[in-house]
């Protein structure tokens, strides 16, 4: 391991994505509006669960749980992104970098787990409803939900370690607007190959075995559906089960393009717009998702707004 004095003596330099044009400015303006939507839209999901009694179920404690990793997901990257490009500074720490690299990968890697947890709840509670206070009971739930951190943040440890292995010299400049460990493997000195050829079959084992169960237990979740007899039944079944697989479908779709292509294949450009999406955009998109195409979760917000009305 080449944990060499050039790798700790000189803060990394992050290029960023935003330039004082006026064009950039409004670019810039407009992150900042997401990212408070995100904060709030995340933080709102997770108090009203938390206070709301007819929300304290395995699928709201999972939609918790999804909102918490979106909250530090964007919390990770984004003040650091506005305070560079505001104070004009684009340099990180190596310390800063290492804790970027730690708390986005594991959060990613969390994610990946609890979506498909949150896929085998609606499995169970569609096509094993009398079973499910057994199956999904509170403490396997939060058995489950503890195993995807775990799982996510050992994979988070495992990156952070072996990207400050390698040795990094020239310019430092890290063609991103965080820290991304992929960014910096392409500005090492040293041969990452076979980190890269490591690191490719880990992701298909962290990809492959959530997407397996989420494609198995909605493929049984649509075969119930079809079966349902009550129309009103089916309509409220597919509200809830659509939008967990729009939040699956961009999640995978923007972590498959993001991690599973070598180094050589990248381009700044391309993994900058994407990481935007999943970094920024995401975060700010499920909390609304869920909302607005839960009628429970807007019933305990008119509930909450009913109060507060009240209160005055």
């Amino acid at each position: 391991m080449a944990w060499g004095n050039q790798t700790f003596t000189s803060d990394f330099i992050l290029l960023g994505i935003f330039n004082h044009s006026p064009t950039h400015i409004f670019l810039f303006s407009l992150v900042l509006v997401i990212f408070i939507v995100a904060f709030m839209g995340n933080t709102a999901m997770i108090l009203l669960i938390y206070l709301d009694p007819q929300l304290h179920t395995s699928m709201y404690f999972l939609l918790s749980q999804l909102s918490l990793m979106d909250l530090m997901l964007i919390t990770t990257t984004v003040p650091k992104m506005a305070f560079n490009y505001l104070s004009g500074s684009k340099s990180i720490s190596v310390a800063g970098c290492a804790t970027q690299i730690f708390f986005y990968t594991s959060l990613i890697g969390c994610e990946c787990f609890l979506l498909a947890v949150m896929a085998y709840d609606r499995y169970i509670a569609i096509c094993h409803p009398l079973r499910y206070p057994n199956l999904m009971s509170p403490k396997i739930c939060g058995l489950m939900t503890a195993s995807s951190w775990i799982l996510g943040s050992t994979d988070g440890v495992i990156d952070a370690v072996a990207t400050f292995s390698f040795s990094y010299c020239g310019s430092r400049e890290i063609a991103q607007f965080f820290c991304d460990f992929p960014s910096l493997l392409i500005i090492s000195c040293n041969d990452t190959s076979t980190f890269e050829e490591v690191l490719f079959y880990c992701c298909i084992i962290m990809i492959i075995f959530p997407v397996a169960v989420i494609i198995a237990s909605y493929a049984r979740v649509i075969l119930a559906v079809i079966h349902m007899a009550s129309g009103e039944g089916r309509r409220k079944t597919f509200a809830t089960c659509s939008s967990h697989l729009i939040v699956v479908g961009m999640y995978y779709g923007a972590v498959l393009f993001m991690y599973m292509r070598p180094t050589s294949d990248r381009s700044p450009t391309q993994d900058k717009m994407v990481s935007v999406f999943y970094a920024i955009l995401t975060p700010m998109l499920n909390p609304l998702i869920y909302s607005l195409r839960n009628k429970e979760v807007a019933r305990a917000f008119m509930k909450v707004l009913g109060k507060g009305k009240s209160g005055q």
